[in-house]
């Protein structure tokens, strides 16, 4: 039997067909002849929009559904799981110590604020277009297909990213709560480069664990996630008020040691504890009620975290020197040093579950991000098809938890936290920028959103571009090298085969909606 790329068939066995199923694929004469039509096919590209109701037919193309069962209940611990733990057990401890000092409340509180006024803008997007694909969606609608695909592409990246921070660091806490070093939990190769030769397979158990918890269903990630939030949540509650009880004034002297450089620049990294609320708004498909859940879900889950953040940045600079801090696990390590060793313990579990909530709701939001960019085969439609039991996307999860059990297993966070923001700045500018095209270029008059509307437009969107890039003035070099050099692959894999399979994919669409309705021409819903 023939394969369309999405009609599931028996065994695991897959064909060329489910990954280029296009018509410039299908020979070598027919792929030569697309990339002689490559300046013709990206200005087509480039100009071409889609709508909100295209992205919502993009739906049918991962053959099943996926199961509408979020609630704003759910969305806002989900926000919660995913944000509180990313930052505040990942990278605290490292900027406090080398960039901001006890500052580096004020670094949480700038990068927030910045987070915040991006939620604004995601959820008028989210409400209108209620699909898997986040600011790609949002993106393409408003910028076209080029600037959606090398969006998505960095944002994927830094999930992956994040995601491989996290679980090393779950190794560092659970390594404490076992009284031992981390790198005692960690194979040391001798023949590998320095920061790639501490194997760490506690990192890739993890993460296969979250995987199948997210292959097996949303709603029973949902509850996991619920209850290591509710967990966590008591943690930090319990760090807060006995943090306080120990804490020394004279440890906030000098409050600022590296200067305003070193606040900004550890807000620019620290805004990495804040991106999970991106992972959110992918959930939108799977949401009973986008116009009441998702703006509830973002705003308030957004609020907490920002306000649990300071206090607990606050409370561990109180607690010692800046400069004693430990990296690995800040906050255990804390407690031990004013001579609260059973409470390290508790400090260490609950860690634990937060970076398990983070790990589980990034995973489910880079795999719907995935899922949707193959609906427009821009990547493979393989990773597109959702599973008719689970009702989840399957592939996509895989394909991407593997990439990040690979990454955990070999670099060191030192290098994995120069790698983290920047892209994500990058986007959350565009996404502002989308709002500003909405407003102006992109029909003004239709903008008068029915249910969810971004508010103080535009003074609110441009105030976030504006802090979003002087955030990106605070990255050192290396970053923005290794930002670029991930951008060059991108272009390279969407002149050679992205931008040929959605130029076809558009245009059978379009044959398709035209011998529908052959008084219009219209192409998949977009416009030029």
């Amino acid at each position: 039997m023939e394969s369309d790329g999405l009609t599931r068939r028996r065994g695991c066995s897959c064909t060329k067909g489910d990954f280029f199923p296009e018509e410039s694929f299908q020979s070598m004469n027919n792929y030569v002849n697309a990339l002689k039509q490559t300046p013709s096919r990206l200005i087509d590209r480039m100009l071409t929009r889609s709508n909100v109701q295209a992205e919502l037919d993009a739906k049918a193309l991962s053959g099943n559904a996926m199961k509408k069962t979020l609630s704003w209940w759910d969305l806002m611990w989900f926000g919660m799981g995913a944000v509180i733990g990313a930052g505040i057990f990942v990278l605290t401890g490292l900027e406090a110590r080398e960039d901001a000092g006890p500052a580096v409340v004020l670094s949480y509180a700038v990068s927030g604020l910045s987070a915040l006024l991006s939620v604004f803008c995601y959820t008028e997007f989210a409400v209108e277009i209620p699909v898997a694909g986040g600011s790609f969606s949002y993106l393409r609608v408003e910028l076209g297909d080029f600037v959606a695909f090398i969006a998505a592409g960095n944002i994927l990246l830094e999930y992956v990213i994040g995601g491989a921070a996290v679980a090393r660091s779950w190794t560092s806490y659970l390594a404490t709560l076992c009284n031992h070093k981390p790198e005692d939990f960690r194979i040391h190769v001798n023949g590998l480069s320095d920061g790639y030769n501490h194997l760490d397979g506690f990192a890739v158990f993890v993460v296969i664990v979250i995987c199948i918890f997210a292959v097996v269903s949303t709603k029973g990630s949902s509850r996991l996630n619920y209850v290591a939030s509710v967990i966590h949540l008591f943690v930090i509650i319990f760090i807060i008020v006995c943090g306080l009880i120990k804490a020394d004034a004279s440890n906030y002297t000098p409050f600022a040691p590296f200067g305003p450089r070193g606040i900004f620049k550890a807000s620019a990294v620290l805004f990495f504890a804040y991106v999970g609320f991106d992972a959110v708004s992918t959930m939108a498909e799977e949401t009973k009620n986008p116009a009441k859940d998702i703006p509830i879900g973002l705003v308030g889950s957004m609020v907490i975290t920002m306000t649990l953040y300071c206090l607990l940045a606050i409370t561990l600079c109180l607690m010692q020197p800046y400069s004693t801090i430990d990296v690995d696990a800040p906050f255990s390590m804390a407690f031990q040093m004013v001579g609260w060793n059973w409470a390290k313990y508790i400090v260490a579990a609950g860690a634990l579950k937060g970076m398990t909530s983070v790990l589980l709701v990034g995973a489910v939001g880079q795999a719907r991000y995935l899922t949707h960019i193959a609906r427009t085969h821009m990547m493979p439609p393989w990773f597109a098809k959702v599973n008719q039991k689970t009702g989840t996307p399957v592939n996509a999860t895989i394909a991407m938890l593997s990439v990040t059990a690979i990454i955990c297993f070999f670099t060191n966070l030192d290098i994995l936290s120069n790698l983290l923001s920047i892209s994500t700045l990058f986007i959350f500018m565009l996404v502002g920028l989308a709002i500003l095209v909405r407003l102006w270029i992109s029909v003004p008059q239709a903008r008068s959103p029915k249910l969810w509307g971004t508010p103080l437009v535009p003074w609110l969107p441009s105030a976030s571009i504006a802090i979003n890039i002087f955030l990106l003035g605070s990255i050192d070099q290396e970053s923005f090298v290794r930002f670029g050099i991930w951008t060059l692959f991108l272009l390279c894999y969407y002149f050679l085969f992205g931008l040929h399979a959605s130029y076809d994919n558009a245009m059978a669409t379009q044959a398709t909606t035209t011998e529908d309705t052959p008084h219009k021409n219209v192409e998949a819903g977009e416009t030029s």
